[in-house]
C-alpha cells in the first residue's frame, strides 16, 4: 500500500475515491482513466468468483486486461444484508461511484441515485447505459446494437452490407464522456459542495459520431453514402498496392501536398500536367489519373512508397493489424505501451490512455488485479476485524480476497 500512496501522490486524481460497479468495457473504461490518472478506484465485483468477464472468451478474452489496470478489487453480495451494508459504508468514504448495469439493475440492488445520494451528498454517481432518457431508454444495448441504429455501420460497410468498426468504439467513447462528465461534476462540487448524477451513452456517443454525416446530408439535402462509396473531396486518398504485394494509404489534402509528393515521386511529368493543377481538377480527372497513379505506385515496394511520402511530409500509412501494434517504433519510443501482466502470468504491452498532462506520468501502477485482491485491506479500513471478516466470507457475502 505503501507504494501504491507514494506513486500516486504525484497525479492530480490523488484523494479521490471511486467506486466502479461494471462489467465488459464501458464501465471498465471510465475507471481506468479515472486510475490512471490517480484516483483510487476500487471494482466492486460480484459473488462468488468476481466479474464473469474475467472467463470470457473469444474476442472478449482481452476486455479484463485491457481496461482494469490501476484498481483494487472486492467481491461482494449486494443482495445480501450484510453486503449492502459493507456497501453502504463504501459509499460513504466515496467521492464517485461508477455503474453500467443494465437498466433498473442498480435500482434494484437498492443503491439508486436518490438513495445513495442520500448516504453521501457530495458523491458524483455516473451512469453508463445505452440511451438518455426517452423511448429507448429501457432497451437493453449493446456496442454493436447502437453501431448498427446509430448510423456507424451503415457508413463503415459497402452499401447492402452494414459493417460494425473492428473495436469496442462505442463503449471506449461513452465511458470516456462519462469521465468528462465526472471531472465536471467534481469541479462543481468544489464551487457547491454537493455531487449530482452523470450519464452518458452509447447511442447518443454514435449520433456524435455521425455528426458530420448529418451536416453534410442537411447542406445537401442527399443521402450520406456509405463510406467505402463516398464522393470524393480530395483527388487522391487512397490505397496503393505496392510491388511486394502489400498495401499503403496515401491521402493528398492540398495542392502543397500534392507538389510535394510529386517531386518526391520523380513525377514531375504529372506535376506539369495542367489537366491537374488543382485538388478539384485532379478529382475531375480521376478517371485516367488514378490508374495512371496506381500502376506507378505498383512498381514500388511498401518501404519505397513510405519513405518518399515521409520525405515529402504528406499524410500516408502502412495497413497496420493489431498484433504489429507491439512493435511499433513510435509507440515503443513515445512510451505509449505499458507492461501489463495477463492473467495467466505472462507479460504484453497495452495501450497507455492518450493523454498527456504537464510531466504527469499516467502510466501502470498495478497490474490488472486478481478476485478480491485489496479486498481485506479495503475491509479492515471500514472497521471490520479479521474475525469478522473470515465469517462474511465463509457466509458467502464476500468472495476470494
Amino acid at each position: 500500500m505503501e507504494q501504491r500512496e507514494n506513486e500516486t501522490a504525484r497525479l492530480p486524481l490523488t484523494g479521490i475515491r471511486v467506486l466502479e460497479l461494471s462489467l465488459a468495457v464501458m464501465g471498465p473504461t471510465a475507471g481506468m482513466v479515472l486510475a490512471d490518472m490517480g484516483a483510487e478506484v476500487i471494482r466492486i465485483e460480484p459473488t462468488p468468483q468476481g466479474d464473469e468477464t474475467r472467463q470470457i472468451k473469444g474476442f472478449g478474452t482481452g476486455f479484463f486486461p485491457a481496461f482494469n489496470r490501476n484498481k483494487r478489487s472486492i467481491i461482494l453480495n449486494l443482495k445480501s444484508p450484510e453486503g449492502k451494508e459493507i456497501m453502504d459504508r463504501l459509499i460513504k468514504t466515496a467521492d464517485v461511484l461508477v455503474e453500467n448495469y443494465a437498466p433498473g439493475t442498480i435500482d434494484r440492488l437498492g443503491f439508486d441515485y436518490k438513495r445513495v445520494s442520500g448516504i453521501n451528498p457530495r458523491l458524483i454517481f455516473c451512469s453508463l447505459k445505452g440511451f438518455m432518457p426517452g423511448p429507448y431508454e429501457k432497451r437493453p444495448a449493446l456496442d454493436e446494437v447502437c453501431q448498427m441504429m446509430g448510423g456507424l455501420a451503415y457508413m463503415t460497410g459497402p452499401a447492402g452490407r452494414p459493417l460494425r468498426a473492428g473495436a469496442s468504439v462505442l463503449d471506449i467513447m461513452g465511458g470516456s464522456y462519462g469521465v468528462i462528465g465526472v471531472l465536471t461534476a467534481l469541479y462543481e462540487r468544489e464551487r457547491t459542495g454537493r455531487g449530482q448524477h452523470v450519464l452518458a451513452t452509447l447511442f447518443e456517443s454514435v449520433v456524435m459520431l455521425m455528426a458530420q454525416n448529418m451536416a453534410v446530408a442537411a447542406i445537401t439535402g442527399q443521402a450520406s453514402p456509405p463510406m467505402p462509396e463516398r464522393g470524393r473531396s480530395w483527388s487522391v486518398y487512397d490505397l496503393f498496392e505496392t510491388s511486394d504485394k502489400d498495401k499503403v494509404f496515401v491521402g493528398l489534402t492540398s495542392d502543397a501536398h500534392w507538389q510535394r509528393f510529386c517531386k518526391s515521386f520523380g513525377y514531375a511529368d504529372l506535376l506539369a500536367d495542367s489537366r491537374l493543377a488543382t485538388n478539384n481538377s485532379r478529382v475531375d480527372e480521376r478517371g485516367w489519373f488514378m490508374p495512371e497513379l496506381n500502376r506507378r505506385l505498383a512498381k514500388l515496394t511498401k518501404a519505397e512508397i513510405m519513405k518518399n511520402a515521409e520525405d515529402a511530409c504528406i499524410p500516408f500509412a502502412p495497413i497496420a493489424r493489431p498484433e504489429d501494434l507491439f512493435d511499433d517504433p513510435h509507440l515503443n519510443a513515445s512510451g505509449g505501451l505499458l507492461e501489463t501482466t495477463l492473467p495467466d502470468g505472462r507479460k504484453t504491452k497495452l495501450p497507455r490512455i492518450p493523454v498527456r498532462l504537464g510531466n504527469y506520468d499516467f502510466g501502470l501502477r498495478n497490474d490488472p488485479p486478481a478476485p478480491g485482491e485489496g479486498g481485506e485491506e479495503l475491509l479492515l479500513a471500514l472497521g471490520l476485524d479479521r474475525d469478522r471478516i473470515a465469517a462474511l466470507k465463509s457466509e458467502g457475502v464476500i468472495g476470494p480476497l
